[in-house]
């Protein structure tokens, strides 16, 4: 009986110190972590831009990055990974460390490249973490000067007298102006003939000079041919006016509803980068973006800004998945 006993106290004797064993491991991991955390960044920070120099997300990205750096107290690096509609550069970003250190900044094609590529290298809703959406550029609905159509009803009822009437031209097949064109013929119920050209440049240029008629641009890289007289616009595509173009009509104003396009631009991690780091990234994003000096381009640019918290970013960029996948679904698009 009395071996019975020790044996008893033994065991419970080393059950207790498994359990503190346990409970010290447990409580220095926390620690470690949480120094961690608590030290990051101690290093440079790389947003990977998936497009190339000179662009809308490489624009943005660069006015931000300096007004991260400050929040931050750390260098902000932007580095340039184009190719393939953004795929190659968020490949690298979905593989690398989810500690923090390498970040991307994305634009709308991020949403719709899982409609447009069946097999892409990456999970676009699994392998990132949003940090946060930063401004929404609305397109501009356009017609050459000389086009006839003085209003979006004049634009429909031209398109309406046959199909493939009028013509409108992209950078692309599956590009921005692409999908913005398929959503108006959707809503406006009439039919186009398409001109993917290789390029937004070349495209633009044959609408200014008049072989094809309309072009759905971003307001950004058209505003110049529209104060110009080069180019007539018709309507926004935003959810109201634009306080670059006061006196044209958002879209739904013309009795055109369901087709409210955006281009915009998301800064995301690697899936899982910690929360408590992810918390201190949106936090310097909102204070970037409070910036004069960005709001005030972001502004000329004829954006509006958008301070989100990462569950409200990738809300919204779930929703922008769904809606692209919709229209291409709807339109038939499919890459040449």
């Amino acid at each position: 009986m009395k071996n019975i006993k020790n044996t008893s106290k033994i065991a419970l004797k080393k059950a207790v110190a498994g359990i503190f064993i346990a409970y010290a491991a447990t409580f220095l991991i926390a620690n470690s972590a949480h120094a961690q955390t608590a030290a990051w960044p101690a290093k440079p920070i790389s947003i990977v831009v998936t497009y190339p120099p000179g662009g809308g997300a490489d624009t943005m990205a660069r006015l931000l990055a300096p007004k991260l750096g400050e929040a931050l107290g750390a260098s902000v690096i932007v580095e340039n990974k184009p190719g393939a509609s953004g795929q190659i550069g968020a490949a690298a970003v979905a593989k690398s460390a989810a500690d923090g250190y390498t970040l991307m900044f994305d634009a709308s094609s991020f949403a719709v490249n899982p409609a447009l590529y069946p097999k892409l290298p990456y999970d676009t809703d699994k392998a990132f973490k949003p940090i946060g959406v930063t401004a929404l550029f609305p397109n501009v609905v356009l017609v050459n000067a000389q086009f006839p159509a003085k209003s979006v009803k004049e634009l429909i009822a031209a398109a309406s007298a046959r199909k493939d009437a009028v013509a409108f031209a992209s950078s692309g097949n599956g590009s921005a102006q692409h999908l913005a064109g398929a959503m108006f013929e959707s809503a406006a119920k009439v039919e186009m003939a398409h001109i993917p050209y290789k390029g937004g440049g070349p495209a633009l240029n044959d609408v200014v000079g008049g072989q094809v008629p309309v072009f759905f641009g971003n307001l950004a890289s058209t505003l110049g041919h529209i104060q110009s007289g080069r180019l007539r616009a018709l309507a926004v595509t935003g959810s109201k006016r634009s306080a670059i173009l006061p006196d044209v009509p958002a879209l739904a104003e013309t009795g055109v509803a369901g087709a409210e396009v955006y281009e915009w631009n998301v800064l995301v991690a690697p899936a899982g980068t910690p929360d408590a780091v992810v918390s201190k990234l949106s936090a310097a994003l909102q204070k970037a973006l409070d910036a004069p000096e960005v709001k005030a381009r972001i502004a000329s640019l004829g954006g509006d800004i958008q301070k989100t918290s990462p569950e409200a970013a990738q809300a919204f960029v779930r929703q922008q998945m769904t809606l692209w996948a919709r229209v291409v679904k709807e339109r038939g698009i499919v890459l040449e």
